[in-house]
Parts: C-alpha cells; structure tokens; sequence
C-alpha cells in the first residue's frame, strides 16, 4: 500500500523583521498563495494544509480555496504549529513547507519525499543546493549544511561551513534549504522533545534532531529557493519570478 503524504505550510503574520510578509503581494498574489500554489502540483502529495494562528492568514487562505487549520498562538516554532495541524490527519508522511517560500516548486517537494518513500527506516530529510558564490557562502542569513558519504547530515549551521584551510577547491559548499519531509509519527516525537544546546545556539530546529541521535537524509536539489525575510526581498523575488 501507497503511504499517503501531505503538504504542512506554517503561516505566521507576526514576524520580527517583516510583520505580515505572507499576505504581502507579488505578482498579483500573495507570497502564501504562491507557496500553495506550487507545492499543490507535486505528484506525491495527496493533501495541503496551512496552519496558522491568525484571523487574517486565515481569511486570505480560504480567499484562494486553501484548507486552512486555526492553531494555538503559544507555538514557539513552526513544527508545534504543523503537529497540531496534522495529528488527526490520515497520513504517513509530512512535508513542511515554509509560508514565506514563494519559489518552491513541486519538483523540490517530490525530492525530499522520495528517501522516504524509497526506504521505510528514514524518519526525515531535507535539500541541499551547491553554493558558488562566497558571499553567499559567508551570509550568516544563509544556513549551510555539511553530509557525509551517503548524504546523511553532519551539521546544519549560519557560519560558512566546512573550513576550507589550503582554500582547494576539492569540496562541494552546500546551502540548506528549508524544507522538510518527517515521517509523521518521528515528527510528533520531535516536538515533544525539549530544545537542545546547539539548536538553541544557532536559532536551527534541525539541530534537535542530530543532536538526539536521529539522521537527516539530504537530498540535492537542482534548483535554489529565496524567501522572503525582509520588505526588499519582495522585489527580488519579483524579478526572479519575471525570469521565470
């Protein structure tokens, strides 16, 4: 029997650095409307789900035909949020997908759910993209992860990561990107899990995970994301999508 995979997006309007960033506009439509939009259309997936603690993210998600789940206001991260979004889901598998992601593509979200899929014994995974650029490879915004021989994680952090001391250009600098598959029943375990020394250090949930032992498949993607974090990302983002 197929196992039955669905897409959790966490929508927040209060953020630090740009209160209501996913009811802002691009193009026409929200930056929420073209998260749900894009990953709807991946082959693995049988469901989408926004979550969010807000009347207003709300209201904009029904707007556009979303089903939309009303959470808690307590939730200190986006995985409490989903895990009560989704623990009365009939599903196997959970994709978390970031509200303030307007260039995921459904590809990318096939990708991470395939380890999955592919072997029973993997409880999570996420993507990869190969970093060209130093100042991005310097950026403490930008998180890089370093894997070992079979593409498990070794460490997820915002310093530029590994080291390269005799500067040979022999290693592959990957950039985290900020999506998530788990097997459900290993996600509501995660989120019971109290936080953990280098999570807390790094402001990186993922961490939890490496740091109780668990392994983090990681796949390549082959193409970037950009989200939205702060009001001059908008126009990036537009011009990236005008590009498209």
């Amino acid at each position: 029997m197929s196992e039955k995979v669905i897409v959790a997006i966490p929508a927040r309007y209060g953020s630090t650095r740009f209160e209501g960033k996913v009811l802002a506009d691009i193009g026409g439509k929200t930056v929420l409307q073209s998260v749900w939009e894009n990953v709807l259309n991946a082959k693995t997936v049988s469901k989408v789900i926004i979550a969010t603690d807000d009347e207003r993210v709300y209201k904009e998600a029904l707007r556009f035909g979303a089903t939309v789940k009303m959470t808690s206001t307590a939730h200190a991260c986006g995985t409490d949020r989903i895990v009560e979004a989704i623990k009365d889901e009939d599903a196997d598998i959970v994709v978390n997908v970031q509200g303030d992601e307007p260039l995921i593509r459904a590809e990318q979200v096939d990708i991470v759910v395939n380890p999955l899929l592919e072997n029973p014994k993997e409880v999570m995974s996420t993507l990869s993209f190969e970093i060209k650029d130093q100042e991005i490879y310097n950026d403490p915004s930008v998180v890089k992860v370093i894997t070992d021989k079979s593409d498990y994680a070794i460490y997820f952090s915002r310093w530029p990561i590994p080291y390269n001391r005799d500067n040979k250009n022999t290693i592959i600098l990957k950039k985290h990107i900020g999506i998530y598959a788990f097997r459900k029943s290993f996600m509501i375990e995660y989120a019971s899990w109290d936080s953990t020394p280098l999570e807390n250090a790094e402001k990186l949930e993922q961490l939890r995970v490496l740091e109780n032992g668990y392994k983090i498949k990681v796949e390549k993607s082959p193409w970037d994301t950009f989200g939205v974090d702060k009001p001059e990302d908008l126009e990036e983002v537009r011009k990236i999508i005008c590009r498209m």
